[in-house]
Parts: C-alpha cells; sequence; structure tokens
C-alpha cells in the first residue's frame, strides 16, 4: 500500500483544503495522474499519484482541512486490496 499525503508547496505552507477529489475508491490511477484539487491560502494545485495503482481508501472528506504530511488516501500497486 502506497499513502498518498499532503505535499508542502512553499515554506510557508502548513496547511490547506480538500477542494474536489478526481478520483474515487475502486479507480485506477498512473503514476503522476491527479486525484485531487488542493486549495491553500495562496494556491490551487493538482495533488498527484506517486504510483500506478487502484486507489483502495480516500481518507478525508472533499472541504477537509488538511495538514502537511497528512495522509489523504492509499493506493494499492497490485489493485489486490480493493475492497469488493
Amino acid at each position: 500500500m502506497t499513502d498518498i499525503v499532503v505535499p508542502k508547496w512553499g515554506a510557508t505552507m502548513d496547511e490547506a483544503t480538500i477542494v474536489e477529489w478526481l478520483k474515487s475508491v475502486g479507480d485506477r490511477v498512473a503514476e503522476d495522474e491527479p486525484i485531487a484539487e488542493m486549495e491553500t491560502d495562496k494556491a490551487t494545485a493538482e495533488i498527484v499519484s506517486p504510483v500506478a495503482g487502484t486507489i483502495v481508501e480516500l481518507l478525508v472528506a472533499r472541504d477537509a482541512d488538511v495538514v502537511v504530511g497528512q495522509v489523504i488516501a492509499r493506493v494499492d500497486p497490485d489493485g489486490a486490496g480493493v475492497p469488493r
């Protein structure tokens, strides 16, 4: 399982908001494919998957506040952990 964490996009960034999930549990993703949009006090940008695989968990709701380093989703690189 690979954790997707909130990246730090600048020296002053400590928190952000998940504005939109672009993928759902069970969706396949490619490495570097956008899975969510995140908004900080200065910008909106996409969070990408660090690996190819299947989304198995989305751990925060849309419009939720998150902090740098927080795990927000999990990807199974083999797809074996997908809930049925």
